[in-house]
């Protein structure tokens, strides 16, 4: 006779443990305490068996009928139920996320640049294995990958949180192709982030007058003298931020005709070409970048680093302290690091017309065909040097020396 949902909801505790029997070996033990116990009896190898499949009402009737299905399907195909739990229970214990995620990222990383190897897994250590690392990975359902990332969305980083969920993605894919997932639950939720906000560019002063304002500003704020001076060389060379703040002492140990030779594996590249000193990146110092590197020299030579941490010497300087020097300046929203780049685009292509393709060049812009790109990259070097000497002289004239800025207000 089998069992009804009112009939278990019923079922009482006695004087001793009982059973009601479901069929085809599984049966609910009611205990003397009043725990109600779902157990299957089954026989394996000629001996009988007995295989726990949860405790009412978290296994409900349907869930119990469906465990005792599943342990038969197994025994069908020669195998014990409870060996297999217990192996099942094993592989979850060493298959969680967070171990599943470090594998996965082992194999991948060589495809990645060091700085993007970086940040992936430093985004998983961050955001995502306090939440899911523990968990079996082929337990982690939709709504939980969900409420990490909104978690992400909230702070708000919604750029970020999608970055993160195509990584947690790429973990169960991973797991699958190792036989050891089953599902991709991230894929599910990616329709339910919040949209990407309209992107805008980046905001940047386009006249000379008022770039000289923005840096006349910043220069005079109170501030540490290496982000002021990080300041000023960012103006003058207009390399991508990024790049600068890693910048080693090494690349500027041996300047020859002062060029400083960006190799291609720290510029934003593909990887193919980042292992090509083809594409190395020179960049020519006029004298006032050569007379901010001098002074940086007294201050942050000893170190690895042009542009430290003021409190890690062997970490570079925050990405945000360039920025949040303009803001205090009264720039917020109108100049931005990144914006320099545009600044001296759109000044020095007003002022030098003819030499558009050569200005390209400075901002290390890579030409549609990648064979000129290549071949182009070392090339016009003389005329690259006069004209980052002449946006020099046309932005800092009248300017206090490079030196004068470590004497400046300071925190």
């Amino acid at each position: 006779m089998r069992l009804s949902d009112t009939a278990v909801r019923k079922a009482k505790p006695k004087e001793g443990d009982y059973k009601l029997s479901d069929g085809a070996g599984l049966y609910l033990l009611v205990k003397v305490a009043g725990a109600k116990l779902w157990r299957l009896k089954y026989r394996y190898g000629g001996k009988e068996r007995v295989l726990a499949l949860g405790k009412y009402p978290e296994v409900t009737l349907a869930k119990a009928r469906q465990g005792r299905d599943d342990a038969k399907k197994v025994l069908a195909a020669g195998q014990d139920p409870v060996a297999e739990r217990k192996l099942q229970e094993i592989l979850a214990q060493e298959n969680t996320f967070e171990s599943v995620a470090r594998r996965w990222f082992e194999v991948t990383k060589s495809k990645w640049t060091e700085v993007h190897a970086a940040d992936v897994i430093h985004s998983l250590e961050r955001d995502v294995f306090p939440k899911i690392g523990p968990m079996a990975i082929t337990s982690i359902k939709p709504p939980v990958v969900l409420a990490a990332l909104r978690e992400i969305e909230a702070r708000p980083a919604i750029e970020t949180a999608r970055r993160v969920q195509q990584r947690i993605s790429a973990v169960f894919v991973f797991a699958i192709a190792s036989g050891v997932g089953h599902s991709d639950p991230a894929a599910v939720v990616r329709p339910a982030l919040k949209p990407l906000p309209t992107k805008t560019r980046q905001p940047a002063v386009l006249d000379l007058s008022k770039a000289r304002e923005v840096l006349r500003a910043g220069e005079t704020q109170v501030a540490h003298p290496v982000t002021k001076l990080a300041l000023r060389f960012l103006a003058l060379t207009v390399v991508r931020p990024g790049v600068q703040r890693r910048t080693p002492w090494v690349e500027l140990d041996d300047l020859r005709d002062n060029v400083w030779r960006i190799p291609a594996a720290r510029m934003k590249l593909s990887m193919q070409n980042k292992q090509n000193d083809a594409w190395d990146f020179w960049v020519p110092l006029s004298k006032q970048a050569q007379d901010v590197l001098a002074v940086l020299r007294v201050l942050t030579g000893r170190g690895p680093l042009v542009f430290p941490n003021a409190r890690h010497a062997h970490k570079p300087m925050s990405e945000n302290a360039i920025g949040y020097l303009l803001n205090r300046a009264g720039y917020q929203s109108r100049q931005v690091p990144h914006g320099w780049r545009a600044t001296f685009s759109t000044i020095m292509n007003e002022t030098y017309p003819a030499d558009r393709a050569i200005i390209d060049l400075m901002l290390a812009h890579v030409p549609t065909n990648e064979v000129e790109g290549a071949y182009n990259r070392a090339r016009h070097i003389e005329r690259r040097t006069e004209l980052a000497q002449l946006w020099a002289d046309m932005l800092l004239e009248g300017f206090p020396p490079a030196d004068d800025l470590v004497n400046g207000p300071r925190r």
